[in-house]
């Protein structure tokens, strides 16, 4: 019987279940009950954490063997030992989109049926490399790259890939390939922006005020947690953080587009234009 009641949901996703465990035993813990029962929360909330990830690899469909070896070289190269580009910023391994991700995207290509799909910030090449795998003859993916070594280790690993061809590496400001592309009048059915974080909105604005988007078009963001930044406490705050922050806020109050904002690896969302 209802009683008129709302009710608060209890939490089931392992994220809130999560986020409960650890508010109550913070709690806890501020109240001195630190006990067994105690302990085996603390271990329940590590096994959650620790499983999650994993678990999605581990029920993802297997990556090809392109992609397993593009993710094996970079994982293999000293990315410490790299002069920073101006425009791009310090090289990790971490910042390959990887096994999940690469395979959300490929299906996302897939969905839409892309033919022309355009990548802003590149790093080695897994996502471009993943899309053009879900692309049909004929279908293209323009890479846009700010460091001309990792342009060049990207190439390297295209040519063993059978759909390598499909992808052209455009070496240069993002910015400056957006506007000689919208020159030339090319359009995308799928984009994918994986660049600086403080230039997200820019290129956001650049592929909404021109005709870069075909109809129907979808754009993928990648890093829109970013590590927790944008909704951390203040002491926690970065300026990648706030920037990430400042373009959710915008996309959300634009009433260009609808959006949302998936919790795959690090934040992904996905946009597109609200047909008028």
């Amino acid at each position: 019987m209802n009683d008129g009641v709302l009710r608060t949901s209890r939490p089931v996703t392992p994220t809130t279940i999560l986020g409960k465990e650890l508010r109550e035993l913070v709690e806890a813990y501020d109240n001195g009950e630190v006990g067994e029962d105690f302990a085996q929360r603390l271990r329940r909330a590590r096994d959650l954490a620790d499983g999650l990830d994993p678990y999605l690899d581990a029920h993802t469909t297997p990556e090809s063997s392109a992609l397993q070896e593009l993710s094996r070289r970079t994982q293999g190269m000293d990315w410490d030992s790299r002069t920073v580009v101006s425009g791009s910023g310090p090289l990790e391994q971490e910042m390959l989109s990887g096994h999940v991700e690469g395979q959300a995207l490929k299906f996302l290509a897939h969905m839409t049926g892309a033919r022309r799909v355009l990548e802003i910030g590149m790093f080695t090449g897994y996502s471009a490399l993943a899309m053009a795998e879900a692309l049909p003859d004929g279908g293209t993916v323009v890479a846009c790259e700010v460091d001309e070594f990792v342009a060049d280790f990207a190439r390297e690993c295209f040519a063993s890939s059978p759909v390598g061809h499909r992808i052209s590496v455009e070496v240069g400001p993002a910015m400056d390939t957006l506007d000689r592309l919208a020159g030339e009048s090319v359009q995308f059915d799928l984009v994918f922006i994986d660049a600086d974080k403080t230039g997200y909105l820019g290129y956001y604005h650049r592929l909404l005020d021109t005709d870069l988007l075909a109809p129907g078009a979808v754009i993928a963001v990648d890093n829109t947690l970013l590590q927790g930044a944008p909704y951390a406490e203040p002491a926690y705050r970065t300026v990648n953080g706030d920037a990430v922050d400042a373009f959710n806020s915008f996309v959300t109050e634009d009433a260009r587009v609808e959006q949302v904002l998936l919790p795959l690896r690090d934040g992904v969302t996905l946009i597109r234009r609200v047909e008028a």
